[in-house]
């Protein structure tokens, strides 16, 4: 059934998983977008209640710090809209708990992205996708949002019929608990600590100096589950079930910004200058992409930044219609917080 109850034009906001990467990242692009909030709650787990988040303010709500509340059903009473980033287990605990309440919940986790009822949105892409919304909204795999971000304004160029992509993706898609990792590691392994007596908790390896072709867990087919969200996210959010995506995705020494390496394939030609055109007028991207001046997007220098960046656009003579390119974007701002935000904004008269 379609979401009926009309949003405030301040709603209430709760932030779900406030202490964790992106539920920090969530108060930061509350305040950096303004906003229209009438009060932002902090939401986490019983042992971080009582403790003290900084948050800038936004809309009705002062600079200052926020009080975390212990996450409990009865915590979303007179929450329009809750942010949520902590987990699928507690994504689908407290589903019910939050519409019952009458709050939208925009939900970061894999929980409920593919179910039927579900609108799965990047709103550069499918804006139109919330008007049929029954109180939850996924924000989509991080990997999936830049990608698809880059992909429909040449999609509208002529249709696309097959992408093939290898992601770089940063430690900050493990979270804050992996960042930490990626520098005590590569601290460690400078100073001499032994491969073998190195700490490895976040990942499968050792991710200083290191690649990992290994991003959540293996399927029957020899695919990743991250892999498999590319695919079929791709679909969904493209509105193309047509579409073939090929994904190999791994994990990289960065710390945070995911890396894209895309090869498309279209129904009929494309040029390079056609796609640079349409790439730099969409909204929400950035074209880096003079190979005289070594400019193209790259991680280390994007951290913290708000836009998909796209470079090195080229022909792929491998296929009849084929364009290669890369990609960079924030894994926790447009990757996450920055998109689940957007959402929100859509919902606010």
């Amino acid at each position: 059934m379609t979401w009926t109850k009309k949003m405030p034009q301040n709603p209430v906001v709760a932030v779900a998983g406030a202490t964790g990467a992106v539920g920090q990242e969530f108060l930061r692009v509350l305040h950096d977008v303004d906003f229209p909030a009438a009060e932002v709650r902090a939401l986490a787990s019983a042992r971080s209640a009582g403790k003290k988040v900084a948050f800038g303010g936004c809309g009705q709500v002062p600079a200052g710090e926020l009080t975390v509340q212990e996450m409990t059903p009865e915590a979303f009473e007179g929450v329009d809209i809750a942010l949520f980033s902590a987990g699928a287990g507690v994504s689908h605990q407290f589903r019910d708990a939050v519409t019952a309440a009458g709050a939208v919940m925009i939900d970061n986790s894999s929980a409920f992205r593919m179910d039927d009822d579900v609108p799965l949105v990047v709103p550069e892409v499918n804006p139109r996708d919330i008007e049929w919304h029954s109180g939850v909204i996924a924000n989509p795999n991080c990997s999936t949002i830049q990608m698809v971000a880059a992909l429909q304004p040449l999609h509208e160029l002529a249709p696309i019929t097959r992408v093939v992509v290898s992601t770089y993706q940063a430690a900050s898609g493990g979270g804050a608990k992996a960042m930490a990792e990626l520098y005590d590691q590569t601290r460690d392994f400078l100073g001499g600590t032994p491969d073998d007596e190195l700490s490895v908790e976040a990942f499968q390896h050792r991710i200083a100096f290191n690649c990992i072709p290994h991003i959540d867990v293996f399927l029957d087919d020899g695919s990743t589950k991250e892999e498999w969200k590319m695919v079929v996210e791709t679909k969904k959010i493209m509105h193309a079930p047509d579409l073939a995506v090929a994904a190999t995705c791994v994990r990289v020494p960065v710390l945070r910004c995911h890396g894209e390496s895309v090869n498309v394939e279209f129904a009929d030609e494309v040029t390079v200058n056609e796609a640079r055109a349409a790439l730099k007028a969409a909204p929400g991207l950035h074209l880096m992409d003079d190979p005289a001046e070594n400019t193209y997007p790259m991680p280390a220098h994007l951290a913290g930044t708000d836009g998909t960046f796209v470079g090195r656009v080229r022909r792929d003579p491998s296929v009849p219609h084929g364009l290669a390119f890369w990609c960079v974007a924030d894994q926790i701002r447009k990757g996450a917080a920055l998109n689940a935000v957007q959402i929100a904004q859509l919902l606010v008269p």
